[in-house]
């Protein structure tokens, strides 16, 4: 098969690989859509997780073609997307229900062999069966399971007025989900305006270019969706007294925040923060397959193997109206 390979940072290359290993609690995936995410580029970058060399890709959907002989709840020909968080379910974390903190966590597509390439093989208990979601579509269950995590671990109450920073895929999905939650209004920031435009479609009351345009103290829920530092200070700014913020965006490994401390005393706020998800793959394949979190209008190009790198590029470069860029591999 063809795959992706990052062999060390800054150098990624489409290789002839061998056919993966299917063992008996193993399922093989046909990919046909995996996501680049921000955590694909770190890795690529050589700046967050990842052992080299790689095969990335942990935002992925296809169908399976084999099915290890312990394999009970999927079978073959069964439309899947892909949970990569590969925990061990026997240290601490894990029994205390913490399965995103465990201590002998493995990833699929970050210390796993992902889904860059033609083919995928991931134990059972990581896929789900996705049903007629379409697989661009189907390739939205890991970050939208995210997503879900971080809404759930910060509470939002009926009637609440939200402050996203950022506008791109990860701030739509966050849009949408804290608007089941009953959300009063929801305002969006970001300095890109078709994303803008693209945020109002996806139900935000308001949106703006920048944060000066917004009066201070006057949001009950601030999220930054961006990992940008500076952006991640300027929640303290908005969020009223009493307060929740909500850092979701994953920020580079070395950066740092300065927050007032005093402010964040006086203000009495609350502050989360949000890493992967913890068995909220169910949940998001049925907000994707009924329609009440619709991602059909977030995936902006579809490139091969091939153009991986090229990818990259135009997310980093915010070209030609990205969005979600994916890959399929069968191209």
């Amino acid at each position: 098969m063809k795959a992706i390979v990052i062999e060390q940072p800054g150098t990624a290359v489409v290789k002839d690989m061998p056919m993966p290993e299917v063992r008996p609690d193993d399922v093989l995936v046909k990919v046909h859509a995996s996501g680049i995410c921000g955590t694909d580029i770190h890795i690529y970058r050589g700046e967050y997780l990842g052992t080299y060399p790689v095969i990335p890709g942990h935002e992925f959907s296809g169908v399976v073609q084999q099915v290890g002989s312990r394999v009970k709840r999927i079978a073959v020909g069964d439309r899947v997307a892909i949970e990569p968080n590969i925990a061990c379910d026997n240290c601490s974390a894990c029994l205390n229900n913490r399965q995103n903190f465990c201590e002998n966590w493995k990833g699929v597509g970050v210390s796993l062999p992902g889904g860059m390439a033609e083919y995928a093989s991931v134990p059972e208990k990581a896929v789900y069966a996705i049903g007629d979601i379409p697989f661009q579509e189907g390739a939205f269950v890991e970050p939208l399971a995210c997503v879900l995590h971080g809404v759930e671990r910060t509470r939002f109450s009926m009637g609440d007025k939200v402050l996203i920073i950022g506008a791109g895929p990860i701030g739509i999905l966050l849009s949408k989900t804290i608007q089941l939650q009953g959300s009063f209004t929801i305002t969006q920031v970001d300095k890109n305006r078709a994303r803008l435009d693209l945020a109002s479609a996806s139900g935000a009351h308001e949106t703006c270019s920048s944060l000066e345009e917004l009066a201070p103290d006057s949001f009950d829920v601030v999220v930054d969706a961006t990992g940008v530092p500076r952006l991640m200070e300027q929640t303290v700014v908005y969020a009223r007294k009493g307060g929740t913020i909500l850092l979701f965006g994953v920020p580079p490994k070395e950066g740092m925040v300065n927050l007032p401390a005093f402010t964040i005393f006086e203000k009495g706020l609350i502050l989360l923060s949000s890493y992967t998800s913890v068995r909220n793959s169910i949940q998001a394949v049925r907000l994707l397959a009924s329609k009440a979190v619709d991602v059909s209008s977030l995936v902006s190009h579809v490139l091969s193997l091939e153009q991986f790198t090229r990818g990259i590029e135009i997310i980093e470069q915010g070209q030609e109206g990205v969005l979600k860029v994916l890959i399929d591999p069968q191209q």
